[in-house]
């Protein structure tokens, strides 16, 4: 698996080079654009506005930033690089918290955290079992990139993970937040009675990107000139008064349960 960022991480005087891995592959299909009456490729280009619409080459494109209208601030390769300072380039732990006070909205994108080398194991090894049997995460400010990010190492049985977390500013109000509604007492035993009914065990593997392979087998399909069918939807039943809904909605589940009783008795029989 190749690694996305070479760094080191710091804790007191004590280093661990390490890299980080991303933890998901993307499983998108990737669809070319085409035009439509020659199926060619249609290409995207860098160009000039100024220049004819020409083609400009990635070595000949610097950044600038705006300041007014035809105004630029330019920067020229490596100009921004000066601006990181060592502390930028490694993770350096400011201190250690408690997983559950970091709320989940402020998470972005996780990485495993390996050593780089044979003599920095023994370092990785106890920081992972330390942060481990203390149950604390450990939080830093970093360079990930061309970006300046806070990230939290943590530890999910035996790996150590690290997140990269967004900014207090970047996080939103819900808009929400201040809604209230008077609710009686027979709503809310349904809502309860309905949820308890659902309550079950997480386990990912139990989800699947169910429209992906519809989209692979469409692929397949058309290629040996089949036509698309829509797919078959579930019929949704309108129901305007809450009470109605929860009720039916506890109706509903308790049938699914009587029905997957049947089934698996049948099973056995």
């Amino acid at each position: 698996m190749a690694y996305s960022y070479k760094t080191s991480i710091g804790f007191g005087l004590v280093y661990i080079p390490v890299t980080l891995h991303n933890t998901i592959k993307n499983n998108d299909i990737g669809f070319n654009m085409l035009d439509k009456k020659t199926k060619s490729r249609v290409q995207y280009k860098k160009t000039c506005e100024e220049c004819g619409d020409k083609v400009v080459k990635n070595e000949d494109i610097v950044k600038g930033y705006k300041i007014s209208e035809d105004n630029y601030v330019i920067f020229e390769e490596g100009e921004l690089e000066k601006l990181k300072t060592k502390r930028d380039k490694n993770i350096i732990i400011d201190k250690f918290v408690s997983l559950s006070e970091i709320n989940p909205i402020y998470f972005d994108k996780t990485y495993y955290v390996v050593p780089e080398s044979k003599g920095a194991e023994k370092a990785y090894f106890l920081l992972l079992t330390t942060l481990k049997s203390e149950n604390k995460v450990g939080i830093a400010k970093t360079m990930l990139g061309a970006s300046e990010c806070v990230v939290a190492l943590w530890v999910k049985e035996d790996d150590l993970m690290l997140s990269r977390l967004f900014f207090d500013e970047e996080v939103q109000l819900n808009p929400a937040s201040t809604i209230k509604a008077q609710l009686t007492q027979q709503e809310q035993a349904l809502a309860k009675t309905m949820i308890d009914a659902m309550s079950g065990t997480f386990v990912a593997s139990d989800y699947k990107d169910e429209y992906i392979a519809r989209v692979k087998q469409a692929i397949k399909d058309k290629a040996k000139g089949k036509e698309i069918k829509m797919v078959d939807s579930e019929k949704t039943v309108n129901i305007t008064d809450l009470m109605d809904a929860l009720t039916q909605s506890v109706k509903n589940i308790e049938e699914l349960k009587k029905d997957s009783k049947v089934v698996k008795i049948k099973k056995k029989a």
